[in-house]
């Protein structure tokens, strides 16, 4: 058994491993959303002398700062010792993951069967199918024309309803059978039942209890729904998984594990040379649009709050050569080799669980299109820092040329010129409400982003 001192004695790696398990199961437990996530990185960010970037006038060698974006998406980071000729070191996750949302006039009553549903629209790159028949829980907020926000957070506690999208059952399902997979539950057909007690009105009796309940319960009128951003998640919590408890079974992996790792990598980033980056991006999931996406200018807008404190008189000049200097790690999580459907992996490009961080090289679709690819020279520097920390990594592609493919925000970093390349851990059941990931894994990740922000 390996073992490493540590401030109280000796303490395994096993045990390590244990403990940083049980930390990111409470993280993702109760961080569902992105919004719920910037509540928790703020939190755990004051508490380890972390302030907003607005409080401070200048920002000399070490200090710790974070600029939240709209409660959706969160930069972090610390000043090093020259940070305009020696630029900074990016962790870039995303803290989006796959889900299904409501739509902006949800509530209906069926009058054929007295059900009353809300319409859903699904968010990102999922199975339908996965999603139907699985309790859900409703996260989110919705703003009153007043501007007061309420949060909504219902279906996680067992003393809490639950909400379902059923599925049609099979003994009525011959024609159902017949459709593609991909179609065999069809967006519209994604209907949440709420209801199906009748109030007392006369007109769609039990769409108008819903919406009492929602007025006793929330201060909810109907159009209120409309400035609403509710999602469903699923209603059961995260779980170690397998006789050996190896596995973590749970939902958003993708990508909330590559979000903790980095997280917890720049909590532990201390008087280091280099200045650090972490970004928390929302709206990976759809192509990083929006203005807490990747293809905003926060990245940028940031960078220069952050210079004008620690030279006041830069230039654009300056700027640019900050972004030069820089060098980015896009921390996402990867494919793993699914021993199920062996045939859309190539063997010997494809990462297997346990077996610590994945890099990849290059990320797109087909002839690497809509991907990014990291130079051949910062893939060595990017072993080199690894190795000499000893780092458990492995490279991968996400599967066969031609069997699909993804994208990160790799690419939204390299046009700043910054180089930057994918390295997160491996997943099975991706975009799915429970996806698999090892804690080996999750464990390499974390020392991989810690080895790279801090490399000398």
């Amino acid at each position: 058994m390996l073992e490493d001192e540590g401030e109280s004695g000796k303490i395994t790696i096993e045990e390590k491993i244990e403990g940083f398990s049980d930390s990111y199961i409470d993280f993702i437990e109760n961080c569902k959303t992105e919004s719920e996530v910037v509540v928790y990185l703020k939190e755990k960010l004051k508490a380890f002398r972390y302030k907003n970037l607005e409080e401070f006038t200048t920002l000399p060698f070490g200090s710790f700062f974070f600029q939240e974006l709209g409660n959706r998406a969160l930069i972090a980071g610390t000043i090093g010792k020259d940070v305009f000729n020696d630029g900074f070191r990016i962790l870039a996750s995303h803290i989006d993951s796959p889900r299904v949302d409501l739509k902006p006039r949800p509530l209906y009553e069926d009058s054929d069967t007295g059900i009353a549903l809300m319409k859903t629209q699904y968010y990102g790159g999922i199975k339908k199918y996965q999603w139907v028949n699985v309790p859900l829980a409703i996260h989110g907020q919705a703003v009153l024309k007043s501007g007061e926000v309420i949060g909504i957070r219902l279906g996680d506690k067992r003393s809490e309803p639950v909400f379902v999208m059923p599925d049609l059952l099979p003994h009525l399902a011959d024609k159902q059978f017949k459709r593609e997979l991909k179609d065999g539950v069809e967006a519209e057909e994604m209907n949440l039942i709420v209801g199906t007690f009748a109030g007392n009105a006369d007109k769609e009796p039990v769409k108008s209890n819903v919406l009492s309940l929602l007025k006793q319960k929330y201060g909810l009128e109907e159009e209120d729904l409309a400035s609403a951003d509710l999602s469903l998640v699923p209603a059961f919590g995260p779980r170690y998984s397998g006789f050996d408890n190896s596995i973590i079974a749970g939902y958003g992996h993708d990508d909330r594990a590559s979000a903790f790792a980095t997280f917890r990598a720049l909590l532990e980033n201390s008087g280091s040379r280099y200045s650090s980056l972490a970004i928390f991006y929302d709206k990976e999931e759809i192509g990083g649009f929006g203005i807490s996406g990747s293809m905003s200018n926060m990245i940028e807008s940031t960078i220069h709050s952050i210079l004008r404190r620690v030279g006041p008189d830069y230039t654009m000049s300056d700027f640019y050569r900050v972004l030069k200097n820089s060098r980015a790690i896009s921390a996402d999580v990867d494919s793993a080799m699914d021993p199920s459907f062996k045939d859309v992996h190539d063997d010997h490009n494809a990462a297997r669980m346990g077996r610590g961080i994945v890099v990849a090289k290059y990320t797109g679709y087909g002839g690497k299109y809509s991907g990014s690819e990291a130079p051949s020279e910062y893939v060595a520097h990017i072993r080199k820092i690894f190795s000499d920390k000893g780092v458990k990594y492995q490279f991968g592609t996400m599967g066969k040329v031609d069997a699909g493919g993804g994208g990160t925000v790799a690419q939204d970093i390299a046009r700043y010129g910054i180089p930057v390349i994918d390295a997160g851990p491996p997943v099975l059941g991706m975009h799915s409400p429970c996806e698999l990931l090892s804690k080996k894994d999750l464990y390499e990740s974390y020392l991989a982003y810690l080895a790279f922000i801090t490399e000398v």
